[in-house]
């Protein structure tokens, strides 16, 4: 029954920590980091990602442009790009990773120790990736919302507001780090396999020498 917990704990964590890194992967290219609507034109929005700024009309659908130079962006997205595409990477390397370390692998069973170094560092991989990826996300909603409420700007200015990318973000973060948290638990929990096989070699051991005599064991 352990061993089906611990198995169970692995594959959720994994499974976490992919629905995490698909996520984290969609959130760096989806242009709806920002919104904005503007009140003279209901029929026109505007959407800020961390590549390009993309206008929706009602007729003409949706055109994008590419930002024209990284240093001209603001820090927050200069940033942002830094850490989205780590984020990225060590998801992949945690996949990588844990993915060798899975008890339902035949490949390694008899280094246990080793697939336990494994599982444990893809959860620190996860953890790391879903700290890099809730880091960004915060701090764009962060300046978002000082921006949305900053007094030295008239009201007629149109304020940029949360964008679904954001949301995707977030929860792409928690889900790495609980499937990092989940791995690491399954790393720490103690093998119940190992018990049991120790076990039946020590009854083993004590039953031998009444085999050999060819008399039955003796009562407890």
């Amino acid at each position: 029954m352990a061993l089906v917990f611990r198995a169970v704990m692995q594959f959720v964590g994994l499974l976490l920590s992919l629905l995490g890194w698909v996520l984290a992967i969609i959130t760096t290219y989806l242009p709806h980091w920002k919104n904005l609507n503007l009140d003279l034109n209901e029929m026109e929005n505007w959407t800020m990602g961390l590549w390009q700024t993309c206008v929706i009309q009602e007729e003409g659908g949706m055109q994008c442009k590419d930002f024209d130079s990284f240093l001209a962006l603001p820090v927050e997205l200069r940033v942002a790009r830094i850490l989205m595409f780590l984020s990225n990477g060590l998801g992949f390397l945690g996949l990588l990773v844990s993915g060798s370390g899975l008890d339902c692998l035949r490949i390694g069973q008899g280094q246990q120790e080793l697939k336990k170094r494994l599982l444990i560092l893809g959860g620190i991989l996860f953890w790391t990736a879903g700290i890099a990826a809730l880091v960004p996300v915060s701090w764009v909603a962060h300046m978002t919302v000082r921006e949305f409420w900053d007094e030295t700007v008239p009201e007629i200015v149109p304020r940029w507001e949360f964008g679904e990318a954001l949301f995707i973000g977030w929860f792409a973060g928690v889900s790495l780090l609980l499937g990092g948290c989940l791995l690491n638990w399954a790393a720490c929990s103690p093998p119940a396999f190992l018990a049991s096989g120790h076990y039946a070699v020590a009854e083993t051991q004590t039953q031998c020498p009444y085999l050999e005599n060819g008399t039955a064991d003796p009562k407890p």
